[in-house]
């Protein structure tokens, strides 16, 4: 059975020299149509990407701007704890046994792109942003650049950039210096490759090692210990993934039941505002033909108060006429007439006669008076009820305005939310209202039967 090495290296993370932007000196330009581009996105995209939630979140729980983190990509550049990306380089032999421009050479293109196919499903917390097989070179290779991040933290972002966290979860931990998680990783993705190289018929040669290569028999039963492990971390990220749901629907759920209350609490304003609407609006009426029939008290008391007027403005005519008429003054006396005689003929019966008169007079006068002073009093009472009336019928017509636009806003609500879930809210509140009430009758029953 065919041999052959596998390399596997720490990439510079050059990004314009992978895709080409420029050619270095080892680079055949002649050959780069032959390269393979599986993606180059701009990795400040990608960052926006996984982190913006995670940095929104994170920054709405900071209470002193300066904590605040603007741009989390430039933050990870300038710091020293995390690199913003890592790439692997991966080769199958080199350029004696694998020569790009070589049978060998395209066949371990076409294993590499094999391998190259399943990285990013193998690694769901190595997001690759930038991949390419370049053919161009000595010998054929992969560069795959990634940015590895962690979900769930509890210090910093809850999403945040972190290879040991990654790979962690990739089920990947470190022990020593010499066996970190990158190692094992590296060396897990090695054989991969090396089982996709052994179904090909080619066997990984592992120099400076006294590993035995794999044989078939090893090779089928590793490859189920590799499933194995694949299905129980993709369970672990599931179980992950699960969990984070239930709490989203669970938050879901709180908010839809707070939303429905409030709708609920809407309905019932609308209804109550309606109804505080109609009674405004009859007590406006009521008060605005209450404040019509003072008007027209008001002028029927104007009215006796004038035919009053002419009836003093009358008495007063009167009294002159008493004063200077002639068959109001006494007569000259008869010739040869005594003054007994003329005081029992002519002055006594003038005299008594301007008595019962004066009398009269100072009776009506007095009437007058009287009815004069009630007509004044009816007249400020029917004022004062009418500015009272006219005060309440204007800010009955404010209250109503504000009903009205309270309405609308409930209106509005209403048309927002729509008629099926408010009436839907309206109808489990009537249900509640009619259980509580039957409770309380069921208690009152109780209560009269232990009596």
């Amino acid at each position: 059975m065919h041999k052959n090495t596998i390399s596997v290296m720490v990439g510079k993370g050059s990004l314009k020299h992978n895709s080409r932007v420029f050619y270095a000196e080892n680079v055949d330009p002649s050959r780069s149509h032959l390269n393979i581009e599986y993606c180059n996105e701009n990795i400040k995209d990608v960052y926006h990407e996984l982190f913006d939630d995670a940095l929104a979140r994170y920054n709405a729980k900071q209470k002193r701007s300066d904590r605040k983190i603007e741009n989390y990509y430039e933050k990870i550049c300038s710091g020293k704890q995390e690199k913003p990306f890592h790439e692997l380089v991966i080769q199958i032999g080199n350029r004696d046994t694998c020569a790009a421009a070589t049978d060998d050479g395209a066949y371990a293109a076409r294993l590499l792109d094999e391998y190259m196919q399943g990285f990013q499903t193998r690694n769901p917390t190595l997001r690759v942003f930038s991949a390419h097989l370049h053919m161009d070179e000595a010998t054929p290779h992969l560069h795959i650049d990634f940015v590895p991040f962690t979900t769930g933290s509890k210090r910093g972002l809850d999403t945040r950039v972190s290879l040991k966290k990654a790979l962690e979860a990739l089920g990947f931990k470190g022990g020593t210096r010499n066996d970190t998680e990158w190692d094992q990783w590296a060396n897990a993705e090695k054989e991969r490759l090396a089982e996709i190289m052994l179904a090909h018929g080619i066997e990984w040669e592992k120099k400076g090692t006294h590993e035995e290569h794999l044989s078939v028999l090893d090779y089928k039963k590793k490859e189920r210990i590799k499933e194995v492990e694949l299905l129980e971390r993709q369970k672990e990220n599931i179980e992950r993934t699960t969990e984070a749901q239930l709490k989203v629907s669970a938050q879901l759920h709180m908010e839809l039941s707070q939303v429905n209350q409030e709708l609920t609490e809407v309905h019932r304003e609308t209804a109550q505002a309606k109804v505080e609407k109609e009674n405004a609006l009859q007590v406006a009426a009521t008060a605005k033909k209450a404040a019509e029939e003072a008007e027209a008290v008001k002028e029927e008391s104007q009215k006796k108060a004038n035919s009053l007027k002419a009836y003093i403005q009358s008495f007063e005519r009167n009294v002159y006429e008493y004063d200077e008429a002639k068959k109001w003054q006494l007569p000259e006396p008869d010739f040869l007439m005594g003054a007994g005689t003329y005081r029992e003929k002519k002055a006594l019966p003038l005299v008594n006669k301007l008595k019962n008169v004066i009398k009269n007079l100072t009776l009506q006068l007095i009437h007058a008076l009287e009815a004069n002073d009630r007509l004044k009093q009816s007249l400020k009472k029917s004022d004062q009820k009418i500015d009272h009336l006219r005060n309440r019928v204007s800010k009955l017509e404010e209250r109503n305005n504000i009903l009205d636009e309270r309405s609308h806003r409930l209106e509005l609500v209403e048309h927002a939310v729509g008629e099926e879930q408010v009436n839907r809210i309206a109808d489990e509140q009537s249900r509640r209202e009619e259980w509580e009430r039957n409770q309380r009758k069921r208690q009152r029953g109780r209560a009269e039967w232990s009596l």
